[in-house]
């Protein structure tokens, strides 16, 4: 049984510290470590916590590492704790209905913030949190606002309200909101979902959105860096510039290292690649950063995975949720008489969803698609991110419309909203694979536009799955497969993980929404 490690309160100062990734204080044992299949998973020792200083253990390492006998499995046993995830005991209990089971969940999911690891990944947090379980034993960006929803149908306001002070002290801390609360996360995001947890936690009355206005203008700053200095046909990180009116965005990363989270299969995928490696890790890093870790709608080959090219897209998905915060800032710099700034960004608003009909959407083909902005081409593929214009409300009524019908006829499988149709990939953002996030905005983007039975259609089919396999297995997942004959989801670099946030939040949200209706 491992005592507890070292902590600090949560008032202490971690700027420094989070400055700097397990990778960078551990370099070459980080790497032996990940080599030497010390973990099953690359992640355990990236969110390991250290008995000493980093410094003393690198220097224990190097006295030691050359000596006879040296066993790199003790070492690390001797100067690390385990992350140990609490409440990994929880089992449901037969009796429990689904509702009953998500609202037990919450508790078991919520993490306490006020006393962190020192030394370790953990970025700090100002208020409770709720993880998505499993492997995923921190604070996810995206993950969060589905999360939310369900917080909200249960009635966990205190936890609503949380989550965004957690977001929006995170953005003040660093300038943007971080994949996730580890330090290896910072040099990336996830879609951009800030301003919608501002709409929520407004609507719950539970804070004023005009109180987050700064980090919300903090966010977009973030994604817009570089914007003044760009010319027709360039890209500065997440920023493109591709007409003399025309900006949208791309995901990114500022690192080029392996993923420490996936250390080892990066590197190893790095030594079958004829690619720089460089470039390799920097377009898995963006994929990490897009939330959709990994589908073929980023590779050129389906079935080779360094084929990757995430940050030469252009996507609908992170286009409409920016249009989401550039409408939101211009509502609030109205709100409290900046008529100047609530125009211009009533202006960018525009400006986007003028790029968004000229590069993402497909007139021939009647839905958005990504736009490979290097090659000047649309993508072959269709995802479920099509559907993300009309949960922003960007999609014109004849383009929701079109999207409705493609969605109708070609994404909608027996149990809710396919990811892609990409069958070949075995990736898990694609075919046969169903997310929560993404049924919930084709549900409510479907029902914006008047597409009520459709959106009604899709919604009783992700509960019907959902709830069937809560029947035989007593849990939640993150993803599923939408068709019959298989109980769990395939593709990915890791097992499929129990808990699950987003599917108990989405899945919380559509019951209350169907107990309303009757």
């Amino acid at each position: 049984m491992l005592d507890s490690p070292q902590t600090r309160s949560e008032n202490a100062d971690f700027r420094d510290e989070a400055a700097i990734t397990p990778y960078d204080h551990y370099g070459e044992l980080f790497e032996a470590v990940a080599l030497a299949h010390i973990f099953p998973d690359s992640k355990t020792f990236a969110d390991a916590i250290p008995r000493q200083p980093p410094e003393q253990i690198m220097e224990a390492y190097e006295q030691q590492r050359s000596q006879p006998g040296f066993d790199l499995g003790a070492f690390v046993a001797d100067h690390f704790y385990s992350d140990v995830l609490p409440g990994k005991g929880y089992e449901s209990r037969p009796e429990h209905d689904l509702i009953t089971h998500i609202d037990n969940l919450w508790p078991v999911l919520t993490r306490n913030s006020r006393q962190h690891p020192r030394w370790s990944s953990l970025l700090a947090l100002c208020e409770d949190y709720v993880v998505p379980g499993g492997r995923f034993r921190e604070y996810y960006y995206w993950d969060s606002y589905f999360i939310m929803l369900g917080l909200a149908a249960s009635g966990e306001n205190h936890l609503v309200r949380a989550v965004t002070d957690n977001c929006a002290a995170l953005i003040h801390r660093h300038g943007h909101m971080p994949n996730g609360n580890r330090s290896y996360y910072l040099s990336r995001s996830q879609p951009p979902l800030f301003s919608m947890m501002v709409e929520l936690t407004e609507r719950q009355g539970l804070r004023d959105a005009i109180d987050y206005l700064p980090q919300l203008e903090q966010e977009y700053a973030f994604w817009m860096d570089g914007e003044e200095t760009l010319a027709p046909g360039e890209s500065h990180r997440r920023c493109v510039r591709l007409s003399e009116e025309h900006w949208l965005n791309r995901h990114w990363d500022d690192r080029t290292t392996p993923r420490e989270e996936s250390f080892r299969e990066d590197l190893e995928l790095a030594g079958i690649s004829r690619r720089h490696a460089e470039a390799l890790f920097r377009d898995l890093r963006a994929g990490a950063e897009s939330g959709w870790d990994f589908s073929g709608r980023w590779l050129d080959d389906v079935q080779d995975l360094s084929s990757i090219r995430t940050t030469h897209f252009v996507t609908p998905e992170l286009n409409a949720l920016l249009f989401h915060l550039e409408q939101t800032l211009s509502r609030l710099h109205a709100a409290v008489g900046d008529d100047s700034k609530a125009g211009d960004f009533r202006h960018r608003a525009l400006r986007r969803r003028d790029a968004m009909d000229h590069y993402l959407w497909s007139d021939s083909r009647g839905a958005y698609y990504d736009y490979d902005f290097t090659r000047g081409r649309s993508s072959v593929h269709l995802t479920a991110a099509c559907v993300v214009p009309l949960f922003v409300g960007a999609a014109s009524d004849a383009q929701a419309e079109r999207v409705a019908n493609i969605v109708a006829n070609r994404l909608l499988a027996p149990g809710g909203l396919v990811t892609t149709e990409i069958t070949d990939s075995n990736e898990q953002w694609d075919h046969p694979n169903g997310w929560a996030p993404l049924q919930w905005m084709a549900i409510e983007g479907l029902r914006t536009y008047g597409f009520t039975e459709l959106a009604d259609d899709i919604a009783d089919r992700w509960l019907a799955l959902v709830e069937d396999l809560y029947r035989r297995e007593r849990k939640l997942v993150e993803k599923y497969v939408l068709y019959p004959g298989a109980d769990f989801a395939i593709g990915g670099e890791y097992p499929l993980q129990d808990g699950f946030g987003w599917t108990n939040g989405v899945t919380r949200a559509l019951l209350a929404q169907r107990a309303g209706h009757q």
